[in-house]
């Protein structure tokens, strides 16, 4: 039986146990996800512990993701992001570091026929989640401007992007009035009714991404779909880079509607 798992802490709310787990269950698949919360001082014990003891493969996250970079083989994106969010423990070169954040927003966008190439697009957050976003809009052909409340941070993040560039918030009238793809890479809207995004500077060609998943609508995706624009909530991200990680493990196909309606069932 192959063992995959999460580590984090904390991780008891996390949603991916059921997600991976329904995924095995459509496929027949003899693999079980378990959840690991190690002391923030044992990660690089615990991730050499799931290696010596036979696990396939890890998902990582809060607080551990840059710490995973700095103990396992990033591969060429992760190392640019910055985090590591999935290990895999097969290969040559194992214990191998990914990111499927980047990929997860990409494949969430495209599920809703939102066009990457050549698209401008706006991303508030210059944090983890931020930057994950960032380098992935750039990689499908996005031009990509980066706000963020602390503007020197939006700069220092678009110099290490593909020819992205950074503003303060006060700029994001102005950048989403020629924009295509708006993502809220923050978590303002989370635990309470607000958004990063002036109401009056949406409109109906837009495709916006909150990040956000709880509440899965958040007053930003009204704001947007009030607008008329094309609206994808942060459940379509959470679910993408969880298919990624599992095709990456498994080599199989992912059960993405299976995967879907057991995260939807959870929020």
């Amino acid at each position: 039986m192959d063992v995959f798992g999460l580590i984090g802490n904390p991780v008891g709310h996390s949603l991916s146990p059921p997600m991976h787990e329904a995924a095995y269950d459509e496929l027949g698949l003899e693999a079980r996800y378990v959840t690991f919360e190690p002391d923030p001082d044992d990660v690089g014990r615990a991730i050499d512990g799931a290696d010596a003891l036979g696990v396939t493969g890890l998902n990582v996250t809060i607080p551990f993701k840059r710490d995973a970079l700095e103990i396992v083989e990033p591969d060429e994106l992760a190392a640019r992001i910055g985090a590591v969010n999935t290990i895999d423990f097969t290969g040559p070169d194992a214990p191998t570091g990914h990111n499927t954040d980047a990929a997860g927003v990409l494949r969430a966008l495209r599920d809703h026929d939102v066009s990457l190439e050549d698209a401008r697009a706006v991303v508030v957050g210059a944090g983890g989640a931020g930057r994950a976003v960032a380098f992935g809009l750039a990689d499908a052909g996005a031009t990509v401007s980066i706000a963020n409340r602390t503007e020197s941070s939006a700069h220092d993040l678009a110099a290490e992007v593909p020819g992205a560039t950074g503003y303060g918030l006060d700029a994001l009238e102005t950048l989403l009035a020629d924009a295509d793809v708006l993502v809220n890479a923050t978590s303002v809207g989370m635990e309470e009714d607000a958004t990063p995004v002036p109401a009056d500077a949406l409109h109906g060609d837009l495709a916006v991404l909150d990040a956000v998943y709880r509440p899965l609508e958040t007053r930003l995706l009204r704001d947007a779909a009030d607008a008329g624009a094309t609206t994808v909530d942060g459940a379509w991200m959470l679910l993408y880079q969880g298919v990624e990680a599992f095709e990456l493990w498994t080599g199989e196909v992912a059960p993405v509607d299976a995967m879907n309606e057991a995260l939807r069932s959870r929020l």
